[in-house]
């Protein structure tokens, strides 16, 4: 460009408006190269030759960064004549006039104005990512607007011009080195960036480092190559189209170049795509850890990955260590290769949309061995969009979203058994197929491989035998050909190289005692030709012996001739050793059941011969006495209640009832030693404490220590009074005309407990007519109750007393609310 056609105003110089001065990371402005440290080291007395060396080195350096923002100053402004002299049809001279007087017309500085008609220009995504950036700039700045409007319009002016250089300087890029370069040093640095690395992603899921800034060479060159399926940091921004940010990357476990200069600084991974299909990531590392960045500068960083992508289209990345350079095949030579193929096979090319975008993939062929699931011939489904010929592939088998992936990134899929759908005159025609999906070049090859009914009942038979233990066999009687499967020879114990065992060699494998079962299963297989079944002993080569059942079925020909024999072998190990357990455990349950039965038979018959259930009255003047038991409902039950009423040779008469604890043979044969032990010292004349206290004894040291409550009473006709003691049992109930209540509660601890014990006695005063009850307490126990509860309701019950002491006694077995099935034994006396 000539001196005529430069703008009136130089573009490198300083304009006296502040909002015009160039952006951050050029540098102040060249009209200030005078002051700041250099002239205050010209005002030294005396100036030292390193003051003048530092004021030299300090004024070259801000030389250099005016000059570079005057650079980049100067490419926008020729950018922008560039879209003038489009637009207007007018020459570079005209251009630059028309550039400079609608700049003073809008009271904007030339590069201010620049920056304007490149964003009217421009309708890609980094003119999107500006006007938003500017605008959320302009909105935080407007807080207050009458102060800091300067200051806004140069962060505004410093955000269009610092993304503006950086596409120009990305553009203006000979290799992507340059393109790492242009965006550490103009855009990511004044993010607080450190390094940045431009990663190309090979078709076989490896990445080259492309270009970096800000990393040191020895360690981009150790980083110049991952091999496929190595996660690293850019890898896993391969992952999210909104890529991947990590506050530090000391909190990762992910490797990544440049770890050892930024252990805990922030990184960021994101995809480098255009077209739906993913180049390359762009990785930023920042020195310290990243705080949660706005959505502008998320906006800006994916715009920068977006111009990296369109560097990396024509990037061919250097082969990998061992590896010689590939040349992957356009979609003619895929079609070519699909048709080798024995599985159908689609080669599927990328369908944009007007802006640009994936939205669709063409089936551009189909292989010859191609089987639609819904039954279309070829013609049909060639040449139609996916989602056109299989709009079910978007749906729950994911089908589309995962060529989608493959075409972005380059990494192959692999899936069993997943769900194909068509859609055929709107029903819905499903069928089971193994996918493969890999990019080749710009198109993708789709194999699927339906299964057919035999392959999945083959499968089937297989896991049947497995799981049965089942392994078949046939041989051939003419030729002697033998076929065993696997299961046979794990069976028989022997490798799968060795030789099959034939048919009349059976005997030889089998044990001894099996000889004639096995001989019987010839006969009936050979000579009868007649399907026949047996089981035997095998022993195997390894000393092991399996119980197995052999099932064989002969196959004539046409001649009516034997011609081969199959059938299957099938390991009955387990079911013959648990049919011998259960037939132990039935045996020993039938004797323990035997036992039981007679068990409870003889503690019947002991307690009946103690306690018959009816006794004869007791004669004694002015005095009924009545006695019941109610055995247990269940025989298994057979407790140690127990009850007496006897005359003593004193005239005195003695009732008691007692309970011993448990139930069975050892309950029954204490409540024997018991009972008979309290009419042997009941002789003695004791009374009722003194004979509880000896009776306590005897249960302690002679009955292998029980325990048991009893009541003992001695009633004296002459007097009527009844001397009375407890252990540990419920108190006796006396009924007086229309009340019933209990005697009152003395002291005494159970039988049995301890060596010696004390019991307190009682006397009660009986009047005619009155009736005293005894009981055990499976009279009134209940398990939904309280003692309290059981016994108002037997007092409730013994109020209403019939006429006789007997009728009484049955009312009361009668109305009995207890549900525990225990023994239970009652014992009354009335006064006449």
């Amino acid at each position: 460009m000539s001196k005529s056609e430069q703008p009136s105003e130089p573009v490198g110089e300083t304009p006296p408006d502040p909002s015009a001065a160039p952006p951050a990371v050029s540098g102040p402005p060249p009209s200030r190269a005078v002051d700041g440290p250099a002239a205050d080291l010209r005002g030294m007395t005396p100036v030292s030759p390193v003051g003048r060396l530092a004021a030299t080195v300090d004024r070259l350096s801000r030389e250099v960064r005016a000059a570079q923002a005057e650079a980049e100053g100067r490419a926008l402004i020729e950018l922008a004549k560039g879209i003038l002299v489009a637009r207007l049809g007018c020459g570079p001279a005209e251009a630059a006039r028309q550039l400079a007087e609608l700049a003073e017309q809008s009271q904007v500085t030339p590069l201010e104005f620049a920056v304007d008609v490149i964003n009217q220009a421009a309708r890609d995504r980094m003119s999107e990512v500006t006007d938003a950036f500017l605008a959320a700039t302009a909105a935080v700045q407007s807080v207050d607007a009458e102060d800091a409007s300067a200051d806004g319009d140069a962060a505004v002016e410093s955000a269009a011009v610092r993304l503006r250089a950086a596409e120009s300087g990305a553009l203006a890029a000979d290799d992507t080195q340059a393109v790492a370069d242009a965006l550490l040093e103009q855009a990511l640095r004044p993010l607080g960036a450190a390094a940045v690395a431009i990663w190309a992603a090979g078709s076989d899921g490896s990445l080259t480092l492309a270009g970096s800034a800000g990393f040191s060479a020895a360690e981009a060159a150790r980083w110049r190559y991952v091999p496929p399926d190595v996660a690293t940091v850019a890898r896993s921004g391969l992952a999210e189209r909104a890529g991947q940010w990590f506050t530090s990357l000391a909190r990762t476990s992910l490797p990544s170049v440049g770890r050892h200069q930024y252990p805990d600084g922030g990184r960021v991974a994101v995809p480098a795509g255009t077209g739906g299909r993913i180049h390359g990531v762009l990785e930023i590392a920042w020195p310290v850890p990243l705080e949660p960045q706005p959505p502008q500068v998320v906006r800006q960083v994916e715009a920068l990955a977006e111009l990296c992508a369109h560097t990396l289209e024509s990037h061919t990345p250097a082969p990998g260590a061992g590896q010689e350079p590939r040349i992957m095949p356009d979609a003619v030579e895929l079609m070519d290769l699909a048709d080798g193929l024995y599985d159908p096979a689609l080669v599927l090319v990328p369908h944009l949309d007007a802006d640009g975008h994936l939205a669709d993939f063409r089936i551009q062929h189909v292989n010859k061995r191609f089987l639609d699931p819904a039954g279309r011939p070829r013609a049909v489904v060639g040449g139609a969009l996916l989602l056109e010929a299989y709009p079910m592939a978007a749906g729950d088998s994911e089908l589309f979203r995962s060529v989608e992936r493959v075409y972005a990134t380059g990494e192959p899929f692999r899936a069993r058994r997943m769900n194909l759908t068509a859609l055929v005159d709107q029903v819905p025609l499903s069928a089971v197929a193994d996918i493969s999906v890999s990019r080749h070049g710009n198109a993708v090859l789709l194999i699927w491989r339906i299964e057919d009914e035999t392959a999945r009942l083959a499968s089937l038979l297989q896991h049947a035998q497995r799981l049965g233990r089942i392994g078949g066999f046939e041989e051939n009687l003419l030729t002697g050909e033998i076929t065993w499967n696997g299961q046979l020879f794990d069976l028989y114990g022997r490798p799968q190289t060795s030789v099959p065992v034939p048919m009349e060699e059976l005997a030889a494998h089998a044990h001894p005692d099996d000889a004639v079962a096995i001989g019987r299963f010839l006969r009936t297989l050979l000579h009868h030709r007649r399907p026949a079944s047996a089981a035997f002993r095998l022993q195997r080569p390894d000393g092991v012996t399996r119980h197995v059942r052999v099932v064989a079925e002969p196959v004539l020909d046409t001649d009516d001739r034997l011609l081969v024999v199959r059938g299957a072998y099938q390991d009955i190990s387990a079911q013959h050793w648990t049919e011998v357990a259960l037939a132990a455990t039935r045996d020993q349950l039938a004797h323990t059941e035997q036992q039981a039965i007679e068990r409870n038979r003889l503690t019947l018959q002991l307690q009946h011969a103690i306690m018959p259930p009816t006794q004869s009255p007791l004669k004694v003047p002015d005095l009924q006495v009545a006695v019941r038991y109610r055995p247990a409902e269940t025989e298994q039950l057979v407790g140690g209640d127990w009850y007496d009423a006897v005359m003593l040779p004193n005239g005195l008469v003695l009732l008691c009832v007692g309970d011993v604890a448990g139930h069975g043979i050892e309950a029954a044969t204490s409540m024997v030693v018991l009972r008979n032990a309290l009419r042997g010292l009941a002789v003695t004349g004791a009374g009722p404490g003194q004979l509880l206290s000896w009776l306590n004894i005897v249960a302690h040291h002679l009955t292998g220590g029980v325990t048991a409550t009893a009541v003992c009473g001695l009633y004296d006709p002459s007097q009527r009074t009844l001397r009375w003691a407890r252990a540990g049992h419920l108190p006796p109930v006396l009924v007086r005309g229309a009340a019933a209540k209990p005697l009152p509660l003395v002291r005494g601890m159970l039988l049995g407990a301890v060596a010696e014990a004390a019991y307190e006695e009682d006397e009660v005063q009986l009047a005619g007519e009155d009736t005293l009850l005894m009981y055990t307490d499976g009279l009134i126990e209940r398990r939904d109750r309280s003692v309290e509860e059981s016994l108002a309701q037997l007092l409730s019950t013994a109020r209403r007393a019939p006429i006789t002491l007997d009728q009484h006694l049955d009312r009361l077995l009668t109305y009995s609310r207890s549900d525990t099935d225990d023994d239970t034994c009652l014992v009354g006396i009335r006064v006449g």
